[in-house]
Protein backbone atom coordinates (compact mmCIF):
# COMPACT_ATOMS: atom_id res chain seq x y z
CA UNK A 1 0.00 0.00 0.00
CA UNK A 2 0.59 3.64 -0.46
CA UNK A 3 1.24 3.85 3.63
CA UNK A 4 3.57 0.78 3.17
CA UNK A 5 1.07 -1.34 5.33
CA UNK A 6 -1.65 -4.62 3.99
CA UNK A 7 -4.96 -4.32 4.86
CA UNK A 8 -8.43 -6.06 4.02
CA UNK A 9 -10.73 -3.85 2.47
CA UNK A 10 -13.69 -5.39 3.31
CA UNK A 11 -12.80 -3.91 7.02
CA UNK A 12 -12.83 -0.16 5.48
CA UNK A 13 -16.26 1.29 5.24
CA UNK A 14 -16.11 5.03 4.24
CA UNK A 15 -13.66 5.51 1.32
CA UNK A 16 -12.88 8.61 -0.42
CA UNK A 17 -11.17 8.86 -3.91
CA UNK A 18 -9.23 11.51 -5.08
CA UNK A 19 -9.69 12.08 -8.66
CA UNK A 20 -12.60 9.92 -8.79
CA UNK A 21 -13.68 12.08 -12.55
CA UNK A 22 -11.09 10.00 -14.21
CA UNK A 23 -12.69 7.02 -16.27
CA UNK A 24 -10.78 3.91 -14.15
CA UNK A 25 -11.43 5.82 -10.97
CA UNK A 26 -14.91 6.37 -11.48
CA UNK A 27 -15.11 2.73 -12.43
CA UNK A 28 -13.26 1.89 -9.38
CA UNK A 29 -16.04 4.03 -7.70
CA UNK A 30 -18.87 2.18 -8.65
CA UNK A 31 -17.14 -1.30 -7.84
CA UNK A 32 -16.58 -0.44 -4.09
CA UNK A 33 -20.47 1.48 -3.97
CA UNK A 34 -21.86 -1.76 -5.88
CA UNK A 35 -20.44 -3.73 -2.81
CA UNK A 36 -21.68 -1.81 0.05
CA UNK A 37 -19.09 0.91 1.28
CA UNK A 38 -20.04 3.99 1.94
CA UNK A 39 -18.55 5.99 -0.93
CA UNK A 40 -17.43 10.12 -1.65
CA UNK A 41 -14.71 11.43 -4.00
CA UNK A 42 -13.41 14.70 -5.23
CA UNK A 43 -12.01 15.98 -8.72
CA UNK A 44 -10.46 19.14 -10.14
CA UNK A 45 -13.43 19.41 -12.24
CA UNK A 46 -16.68 18.37 -13.46
CA UNK A 47 -16.72 15.39 -16.18
CA UNK A 48 -18.96 12.97 -17.84
CA UNK A 49 -17.66 10.68 -15.60
CA UNK A 50 -18.34 12.66 -12.21
CA UNK A 51 -22.14 12.69 -13.37
CA UNK A 52 -22.62 9.43 -14.17
CA UNK A 53 -21.25 8.35 -10.43
CA UNK A 54 -23.16 11.11 -8.87
CA UNK A 55 -26.18 9.13 -10.74
CA UNK A 56 -25.12 6.26 -8.72
CA UNK A 57 -25.31 8.23 -5.06
CA UNK A 58 -21.87 8.95 -4.89
CA UNK A 59 -21.02 12.04 -3.18
CA UNK A 60 -18.41 14.43 -4.80
CA UNK A 61 -16.84 17.74 -4.29
CA UNK A 62 -15.35 19.83 -6.57
CA UNK A 63 -11.73 20.23 -5.80
CA UNK A 64 -9.10 18.96 -3.48
CA UNK A 65 -8.84 20.24 -0.12
CA UNK A 66 -8.15 18.31 3.33
CA UNK A 67 -11.32 19.75 4.54
CA UNK A 68 -13.03 16.78 2.98
CA UNK A 69 -11.61 14.74 5.84
CA UNK A 70 -14.22 16.12 7.80
CA UNK A 71 -16.65 16.20 5.18
CA UNK A 72 -16.34 12.69 4.71
CA UNK A 73 -14.89 11.04 7.68
CA UNK A 74 -13.06 8.32 5.45
CA UNK A 75 -11.10 5.70 6.67
CA UNK A 76 -9.41 4.93 3.30
CA UNK A 77 -8.36 7.41 1.00
CA UNK A 78 -7.64 6.56 -2.71
CA UNK A 79 -5.88 8.59 -5.26
CA UNK A 80 -4.71 8.61 -8.87
CA UNK A 81 -1.25 8.50 -9.30
CA UNK A 82 -1.48 12.38 -11.12
CA UNK A 83 -2.06 13.55 -7.41
CA UNK A 84 1.43 13.72 -5.57
CA UNK A 85 2.16 12.21 -2.24
CA UNK A 86 2.49 15.65 -0.75
CA UNK A 87 -0.69 16.91 -1.75
CA UNK A 88 -1.81 18.75 1.64
CA UNK A 89 -4.97 16.36 2.11
CA UNK A 90 -2.61 13.12 1.45
CA UNK A 91 -0.61 14.84 4.44
CA UNK A 92 -3.53 15.52 6.85
CA UNK A 93 -4.82 11.98 5.89
CA UNK A 94 -1.78 10.64 6.94
CA UNK A 95 -1.35 12.68 9.95
CA UNK A 96 -4.96 11.35 11.52
CA UNK A 97 -3.57 7.99 10.39
CA UNK A 98 -6.51 7.73 7.61
CA UNK A 99 -4.87 4.71 5.21
CA UNK A 100 -3.97 6.10 1.81
CA UNK A 101 -3.62 3.90 -1.24
CA UNK A 102 -3.22 4.38 -5.08
CA UNK A 103 -6.30 3.07 -7.11
CA UNK A 104 -4.22 -0.11 -9.03
CA UNK A 105 -3.31 -1.55 -4.91
CA UNK A 106 -7.15 -1.61 -4.37
CA UNK A 107 -8.29 -2.88 -7.72
CA UNK A 108 -5.39 -5.53 -7.82
CA UNK A 109 -6.46 -6.81 -4.43
CA UNK A 110 -10.31 -7.30 -5.93
CA UNK A 111 -8.66 -8.56 -9.65
CA UNK A 112 -5.73 -11.45 -8.11
CA UNK A 113 -8.82 -12.72 -5.99
CA UNK A 114 -10.37 -13.82 -9.00
CA UNK A 115 -9.50 -15.98 -12.41
CA UNK A 116 -8.09 -12.46 -13.89
CA UNK A 117 -8.40 -11.80 -17.18
CA UNK A 118 -6.13 -8.54 -17.72
CA UNK A 119 -5.73 -6.73 -20.76
CA UNK A 120 -2.45 -4.23 -21.24
CA UNK A 121 -0.81 -2.26 -24.16
CA UNK A 122 0.11 1.10 -25.26
CA UNK A 123 -3.14 1.24 -27.56
CA UNK A 124 -6.27 -0.87 -27.80
CA UNK A 125 -6.76 -2.20 -24.23
CA UNK A 126 -10.15 -0.30 -23.63
CA UNK A 127 -11.62 -1.62 -26.68
CA UNK A 128 -9.89 -5.51 -26.72
CA UNK A 129 -10.84 -5.16 -22.81
CA UNK A 130 -14.86 -4.00 -23.85
CA UNK A 131 -14.92 -6.75 -26.18
CA UNK A 132 -13.43 -9.57 -24.37
CA UNK A 133 -16.27 -8.36 -21.29
CA UNK A 134 -19.06 -8.27 -24.05
CA UNK A 135 -18.35 -12.15 -24.79
CA UNK A 136 -18.00 -13.25 -21.81
CA UNK A 137 -20.93 -11.08 -20.31
CA UNK A 138 -23.59 -12.41 -23.57
CA UNK A 139 -21.93 -16.17 -22.82
CA UNK A 140 -23.25 -16.14 -19.31
CA UNK A 141 -19.88 -16.17 -17.39
CA UNK A 142 -21.02 -12.82 -15.30
CA UNK A 143 -17.75 -11.47 -14.77
CA UNK A 144 -16.75 -8.73 -12.69
CA UNK A 145 -15.73 -5.39 -14.77
CA UNK A 146 -13.57 -2.79 -14.68
CA UNK A 147 -12.72 -0.86 -17.84
CA UNK A 148 -10.77 2.00 -18.89
CA UNK A 149 -13.79 3.69 -20.80
CA UNK A 150 -17.53 3.18 -20.89
CA UNK A 151 -18.84 0.38 -22.94
CA UNK A 152 -21.51 1.64 -25.36
CA UNK A 153 -23.45 -2.08 -25.83
CA UNK A 154 -23.59 -2.32 -21.46
CA UNK A 155 -23.83 1.33 -20.61
CA UNK A 156 -21.30 1.09 -17.74
CA UNK A 157 -17.07 0.60 -17.25
CA UNK A 158 -17.39 -1.27 -14.22
CA UNK A 159 -19.62 -3.59 -12.25
CA UNK A 160 -19.69 -6.98 -9.72
CA UNK A 161 -20.43 -10.07 -11.30
CA UNK A 162 -21.53 -13.60 -9.53
CA UNK A 163 -19.14 -15.09 -12.16
CA UNK A 164 -15.38 -16.52 -11.34
CA UNK A 165 -13.96 -13.67 -13.59
CA UNK A 166 -13.09 -10.18 -13.40
CA UNK A 167 -12.16 -8.68 -17.15
CA UNK A 168 -9.63 -5.38 -16.10
CA UNK A 169 -7.97 -2.99 -18.12
CA UNK A 170 -4.46 -2.30 -16.40
CA UNK A 171 -2.82 0.98 -17.14
CA UNK A 172 0.77 0.91 -17.51
CA UNK A 173 1.53 4.06 -17.20
CA UNK A 174 2.57 4.33 -13.83
CA UNK A 175 3.97 1.03 -13.47
CA UNK A 176 1.04 -0.33 -11.26
CA UNK A 177 -0.36 -2.48 -13.97
CA UNK A 178 2.56 -5.31 -12.57
CA UNK A 179 0.38 -5.22 -9.39
CA UNK A 180 -2.04 -7.83 -10.65
CA UNK A 181 -1.37 -11.90 -11.57
CA UNK A 182 -3.15 -12.78 -14.15
CA UNK A 183 -5.03 -15.90 -15.35
CA UNK A 184 -5.05 -14.54 -19.01
CA UNK A 185 -3.00 -11.95 -19.82
CA UNK A 186 -3.74 -9.95 -22.72
CA UNK A 187 -0.99 -7.68 -24.14
CA UNK A 188 -2.23 -5.62 -26.98
CA UNK A 189 1.77 -3.85 -27.93
CA UNK A 190 4.18 -2.53 -26.27
CA UNK A 191 5.25 1.50 -27.64
CA UNK A 192 6.66 3.97 -25.80
CA UNK A 193 4.14 6.32 -24.30
CA UNK A 194 4.07 8.10 -20.72
CA UNK A 195 7.70 9.58 -21.34
CA UNK A 196 7.50 11.12 -17.96
CA UNK A 197 7.59 7.30 -16.05
CA UNK A 198 9.51 5.39 -18.75
CA UNK A 199 12.37 7.49 -19.95
CA UNK A 200 13.15 5.10 -23.13
CA UNK A 201 11.81 2.68 -25.04
CA UNK A 202 13.35 -0.57 -23.60
CA UNK A 203 12.13 0.36 -19.87
CA UNK A 204 8.45 0.26 -21.54
CA UNK A 205 9.61 -3.35 -22.61
CA UNK A 206 11.11 -4.62 -19.32
CA UNK A 207 7.46 -3.28 -17.38
CA UNK A 208 5.55 -5.53 -19.63
CA UNK A 209 8.14 -8.24 -19.50
CA UNK A 210 7.57 -8.71 -15.94
CA UNK A 211 3.89 -7.86 -15.88
CA UNK A 212 3.40 -10.98 -18.45
CA UNK A 213 5.79 -12.97 -15.96
CA UNK A 214 3.65 -12.28 -13.20
CA UNK A 215 0.88 -14.42 -14.04
CA UNK A 216 -0.19 -16.84 -12.21
CA UNK A 217 0.69 -20.85 -12.24
CA UNK A 218 -0.94 -22.49 -15.78
CA UNK A 219 -1.74 -18.96 -16.99
CA UNK A 220 -2.33 -17.96 -20.40
CA UNK A 221 -0.64 -14.50 -22.59
CA UNK A 222 -2.26 -13.28 -25.48
CA UNK A 223 -0.70 -11.06 -27.29
CA UNK A 224 -0.21 -9.37 -30.69
CA UNK A 225 2.77 -11.02 -33.23
CA UNK A 226 2.46 -7.97 -35.76
CA UNK A 227 3.72 -5.74 -32.72
CA UNK A 228 7.52 -5.07 -32.52
CA UNK A 229 7.52 -3.97 -29.08
CA UNK A 230 6.01 -7.35 -28.50
CA UNK A 231 8.30 -9.57 -30.23
CA UNK A 232 11.46 -7.93 -28.34
CA UNK A 233 9.30 -8.53 -25.15
CA UNK A 234 8.97 -12.35 -26.06
CA UNK A 235 12.44 -12.76 -27.22
CA UNK A 236 13.90 -13.54 -24.21
CA UNK A 237 11.61 -16.17 -23.27
CA UNK A 238 11.22 -15.23 -19.54
CA UNK A 239 7.69 -14.74 -20.65
CA UNK A 240 6.84 -18.48 -21.41
CA UNK A 241 4.87 -19.18 -24.57
CA UNK A 242 2.15 -17.27 -25.81
CA UNK A 243 -0.94 -17.76 -27.93
CA UNK A 244 -0.30 -15.17 -30.93
CA UNK A 245 -2.62 -13.02 -33.17
CA UNK A 246 -1.87 -10.95 -36.56
CA UNK A 247 -2.38 -10.81 -40.27
CA UNK A 248 -2.77 -13.86 -42.49
CA UNK A 249 -2.12 -17.35 -41.12
CA UNK A 250 1.03 -17.86 -39.96
CA UNK A 251 -0.41 -17.12 -36.02
CA UNK A 252 -2.39 -18.74 -33.65
CA UNK A 253 -5.47 -16.01 -34.72
CA UNK A 254 -5.15 -15.04 -38.18
CA UNK A 255 -7.17 -12.26 -39.93
CA UNK A 256 -7.09 -12.77 -43.54
CA UNK A 257 -9.18 -10.65 -46.66
CA UNK A 258 -9.42 -7.59 -44.99
CA UNK A 259 -12.67 -5.76 -46.33
CA UNK A 260 -13.63 -2.17 -45.19
CA UNK A 261 -17.36 -1.40 -45.37
CA UNK A 262 -18.49 1.95 -46.38
CA UNK A 263 -20.16 3.58 -43.27
CA UNK A 264 -18.25 1.98 -40.82
CA UNK A 265 -17.74 -1.48 -39.84
CA UNK A 266 -15.21 -4.17 -41.29
CA UNK A 267 -15.00 -7.68 -42.30
CA UNK A 268 -12.55 -10.57 -42.34
CA UNK A 269 -11.67 -14.45 -42.54
CA UNK A 270 -10.88 -15.60 -39.28
CA UNK A 271 -7.64 -18.26 -38.77
CA UNK A 272 -7.02 -20.78 -36.46
CA UNK A 273 -4.03 -22.02 -36.46
CA UNK A 274 -3.54 -21.42 -40.32
CA UNK A 275 -7.15 -23.03 -40.50
CA UNK A 276 -10.14 -20.99 -41.44
CA UNK A 277 -12.72 -21.06 -39.21
CA UNK A 278 -15.46 -18.25 -40.46
CA UNK A 279 -15.97 -14.87 -41.76
CA UNK A 280 -16.39 -12.54 -38.86
CA UNK A 281 -18.30 -8.90 -39.82
CA UNK A 282 -17.63 -6.27 -36.96
CA UNK A 283 -19.48 -3.29 -36.51
CA UNK A 284 -16.24 -0.92 -35.42
CA UNK A 285 -13.96 0.28 -38.21
CA UNK A 286 -10.27 -0.07 -38.83
CA UNK A 287 -7.76 -2.80 -38.91
CA UNK A 288 -6.93 -1.88 -35.08
CA UNK A 289 -9.83 -3.17 -34.78
CA UNK A 290 -9.76 -6.41 -36.12
CA UNK A 291 -6.61 -7.29 -34.05
CA UNK A 292 -8.37 -6.41 -30.84
CA UNK A 293 -10.95 -8.73 -32.29
CA UNK A 294 -8.50 -11.71 -32.13
CA UNK A 295 -7.48 -10.65 -29.23
CA UNK A 296 -11.19 -11.29 -27.82
CA UNK A 297 -11.45 -14.50 -29.79
CA UNK A 298 -8.45 -16.30 -28.14
CA UNK A 299 -9.64 -14.96 -24.86
CA UNK A 300 -12.92 -16.26 -25.19
CA UNK A 301 -11.89 -19.75 -26.50
CA UNK A 302 -9.51 -19.68 -23.27
CA UNK A 303 -12.62 -19.07 -21.27
CA UNK A 304 -14.52 -21.51 -22.94
CA UNK A 305 -16.56 -19.78 -25.07
CA UNK A 306 -17.47 -21.09 -28.07
CA UNK A 307 -16.93 -19.63 -31.42
CA UNK A 308 -20.05 -18.93 -32.33
CA UNK A 309 -20.97 -16.68 -29.55
CA UNK A 310 -17.86 -14.75 -29.53
CA UNK A 311 -18.42 -14.21 -33.08
CA UNK A 312 -22.73 -13.21 -32.11
CA UNK A 313 -21.22 -11.10 -29.77
CA UNK A 314 -18.57 -9.02 -31.62
CA UNK A 315 -20.62 -8.84 -34.49
CA UNK A 316 -23.11 -6.74 -32.49
CA UNK A 317 -20.38 -4.85 -30.76
CA UNK A 318 -20.88 -1.23 -30.41
CA UNK A 319 -17.54 0.10 -29.40
CA UNK A 320 -16.49 2.42 -25.98
CA UNK A 321 -17.03 5.38 -25.35
CA UNK A 322 -14.97 8.03 -27.60
CA UNK A 323 -13.60 5.43 -29.29
CA UNK A 324 -14.21 6.80 -32.81
CA UNK A 325 -17.62 7.50 -31.11
CA UNK A 326 -20.51 8.98 -33.27
CA UNK A 327 -21.50 12.44 -32.23
CA UNK A 328 -24.05 13.33 -35.07
CA UNK A 329 -24.35 14.86 -38.16
CA UNK A 330 -25.45 18.43 -39.00
CA UNK A 331 -25.38 20.78 -42.15
CA UNK A 332 -24.69 17.44 -44.12
CA UNK A 333 -21.33 16.80 -42.15
CA UNK A 334 -20.62 14.10 -39.88
CA UNK A 335 -19.01 14.20 -36.24
CA UNK A 336 -16.99 12.09 -34.91
CA UNK A 337 -14.89 12.15 -31.09
CA UNK A 338 -11.61 9.85 -30.39
CA UNK A 339 -9.74 9.15 -27.16
CA UNK A 340 -6.46 8.83 -29.23
CA UNK A 341 -3.63 11.03 -27.69
CA UNK A 342 -0.12 9.41 -29.25
CA UNK A 343 0.56 9.44 -32.60
CA UNK A 344 -0.09 5.96 -33.41
CA UNK A 345 -3.53 6.03 -32.10
CA UNK A 346 -4.10 8.87 -34.13
CA UNK A 347 -3.08 7.40 -37.11
CA UNK A 348 -5.09 3.87 -36.69
CA UNK A 349 -8.18 5.95 -35.92
CA UNK A 350 -7.62 8.22 -39.25
CA UNK A 351 -6.86 5.32 -41.30
CA UNK A 352 -10.40 3.68 -40.35
CA UNK A 353 -11.96 7.18 -41.08
CA UNK A 354 -10.57 7.32 -44.56
CA UNK A 355 -11.27 3.29 -45.51
CA UNK A 356 -14.71 3.97 -43.94
CA UNK A 357 -15.80 6.95 -45.17
CA UNK A 358 -14.88 9.31 -48.57
CA UNK A 359 -15.30 12.27 -47.32
CA UNK A 360 -12.76 15.52 -46.70
CA UNK A 361 -11.58 15.43 -42.87
CA UNK A 362 -10.83 18.29 -40.75
CA UNK A 363 -9.23 17.33 -37.22
CA UNK A 364 -9.23 18.83 -34.00
CA UNK A 365 -6.34 17.94 -31.74
CA UNK A 366 -5.85 18.73 -28.30
CA UNK A 367 -2.69 17.34 -27.08
CA UNK A 368 -2.65 15.53 -23.85
CA UNK A 369 0.75 16.24 -21.22
CA UNK A 370 3.38 18.42 -21.72
CA UNK A 371 6.07 15.52 -21.12
CA UNK A 372 4.30 13.62 -24.10
CA UNK A 373 4.32 16.56 -26.80
CA UNK A 374 7.91 17.47 -25.95
CA UNK A 375 8.86 13.94 -27.00
CA UNK A 376 6.29 13.27 -29.82
CA UNK A 377 5.41 16.59 -31.87
CA UNK A 378 7.37 15.59 -34.83
CA UNK A 379 5.73 12.42 -35.19
CA UNK A 380 1.99 14.48 -33.96
CA UNK A 381 2.42 16.42 -37.05
CA UNK A 382 3.42 14.07 -39.43
CA UNK A 383 0.11 11.96 -38.67
CA UNK A 384 -2.05 14.72 -38.01
CA UNK A 385 -0.66 15.98 -42.15
CA UNK A 386 -3.07 13.63 -43.99
CA UNK A 387 -6.05 15.42 -43.18
CA UNK A 388 -7.94 18.38 -45.27
CA UNK A 389 -8.03 20.43 -42.43
CA UNK A 390 -5.95 20.67 -39.51
CA UNK A 391 -6.51 23.00 -36.28
CA UNK A 392 -4.76 22.32 -32.69
CA UNK A 393 -5.67 23.14 -29.33
CA UNK A 394 -3.95 24.23 -25.90
CA UNK A 395 -2.01 21.37 -24.38
CA UNK A 396 -4.24 19.71 -21.50
CA UNK A 397 -2.24 19.51 -18.96
CA UNK A 398 -3.78 16.38 -17.24
CA UNK A 399 -2.19 18.02 -13.68
CA UNK A 400 1.23 18.40 -15.15
CA UNK A 401 3.40 21.19 -14.72
CA UNK A 402 4.10 23.31 -17.56
CA UNK A 403 7.77 22.75 -19.19
CA UNK A 404 9.44 26.05 -20.50
CA UNK A 405 9.25 26.44 -24.07
CA UNK A 406 6.48 23.53 -24.49
CA UNK A 407 3.22 24.22 -25.78
CA UNK A 408 1.42 23.18 -29.00
CA UNK A 409 3.07 25.84 -31.30
CA UNK A 410 5.34 23.00 -31.36
CA UNK A 411 2.99 20.76 -33.79
CA UNK A 412 1.81 23.54 -35.71
CA UNK A 413 5.26 25.10 -36.44
CA UNK A 414 6.52 21.69 -37.15
CA UNK A 415 3.43 21.09 -39.44
CA UNK A 416 4.00 25.00 -41.10
CA UNK A 417 7.76 23.60 -41.80
CA UNK A 418 6.77 20.52 -43.69
CA UNK A 419 4.51 22.54 -45.76
CA UNK A 420 0.92 22.44 -44.15
CA UNK A 421 0.77 26.80 -43.50
CA UNK A 422 -3.02 25.77 -43.37
CA UNK A 423 -2.50 24.29 -39.89
CA UNK A 424 -4.45 26.67 -37.29
CA UNK A 425 -3.53 27.26 -33.96
CA UNK A 426 -7.11 27.85 -31.72
CA UNK A 427 -6.61 29.41 -28.21
CA UNK A 428 -9.81 27.89 -26.79
CA UNK A 429 -12.81 25.73 -28.02
CA UNK A 430 -14.91 28.62 -29.17
CA UNK A 431 -12.15 30.11 -31.50
CA UNK A 432 -12.05 25.96 -32.50
CA UNK A 433 -15.33 25.91 -33.33
CA UNK A 434 -15.71 28.89 -34.95
CA UNK A 435 -12.83 28.26 -37.48
CA UNK A 436 -14.36 24.63 -38.16
CA UNK A 437 -18.14 25.27 -38.69
CA UNK A 438 -17.01 28.30 -40.52
CA UNK A 439 -14.74 26.25 -43.02
CA UNK A 440 -16.98 22.74 -42.94
CA UNK A 441 -18.99 22.02 -45.59
CA UNK A 442 -21.83 19.68 -46.47
CA UNK A 443 -20.05 16.04 -47.58
CA UNK A 444 -17.21 16.71 -45.02
CA UNK A 445 -16.43 14.89 -41.31
CA UNK A 446 -14.63 16.43 -38.70
CA UNK A 447 -12.80 14.37 -36.38
CA UNK A 448 -12.15 15.95 -32.47
CA UNK A 449 -9.51 13.79 -31.07
CA UNK A 450 -7.09 13.73 -27.58
CA UNK A 451 -7.34 12.31 -23.75
CA UNK A 452 -8.38 15.32 -22.09
CA UNK A 453 -11.57 17.68 -22.50
CA UNK A 454 -12.42 17.76 -26.38
CA UNK A 455 -15.52 15.53 -26.07
CA UNK A 456 -17.60 18.99 -25.16
CA UNK A 457 -15.69 19.94 -27.98
CA UNK A 458 -17.43 18.05 -30.52
CA UNK A 459 -21.05 18.79 -29.15
CA UNK A 460 -19.88 22.35 -29.22
CA UNK A 461 -19.42 21.78 -32.95
CA UNK A 462 -22.47 20.12 -33.28
CA UNK A 463 -24.50 22.65 -31.76
CA UNK A 464 -22.89 25.45 -34.07
CA UNK A 465 -23.51 23.61 -37.16
CA UNK A 466 -27.00 22.71 -36.32
CA UNK A 467 -27.42 26.68 -36.10
CA UNK A 468 -25.77 27.22 -39.12
CA UNK A 469 -27.98 24.16 -40.78
CA UNK A 470 -31.49 25.96 -39.57
CA UNK A 471 -30.00 29.94 -40.45
CA UNK A 472 -29.12 28.78 -44.40
CA UNK A 473 -32.89 27.23 -44.63
CA UNK A 474 -34.70 30.40 -42.95
CA UNK A 475 -34.52 32.64 -46.12
CA UNK A 476 -35.49 29.43 -48.28
CA UNK A 477 -38.78 28.92 -45.82
CA UNK A 478 -39.45 32.51 -46.05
Amino acid sequence: MSDGTLMDIKTHRKIHLMGIGGAGMSGLALLLHEMGHSVSGCDAESSFYVEKVRREGVEIAMGHHKSHLDMYDPELIIHTSAIAQDHPELIEARRRGIKVARRAEILSMLFNDKRGVGIAGTHGKTTTASMILMTAELAGLDPTAAIGGELSDMGCNAKIGGGEYMVAELDESDGSFELFSTEIAVITNVDWDHVDHYPTHDSVVSAFERFASRRKPGSSLIACGEDAGVRKMLQNGKTGEAVLYGWGFGWDWGAAKIEHLGGGGVKYMLNRSGRPVGEVKLKVSGEHNVLNSLAAFAAGEIMGIPFESSRKSLGIFKGAKRRLQHVGEAFGVLIYDDYGHHPREIAATMSAVSHSFDRPLHVVFQPHRYTRTQALYRDFAAVLSAAEKIYILPIYSADEIPIPGVSSFLITDELHATGRDDAVMCGDFQEASEHVCGAARPGDMVLTVGAGSIEYLSRQILKCLQEKAQNNAEPNSA
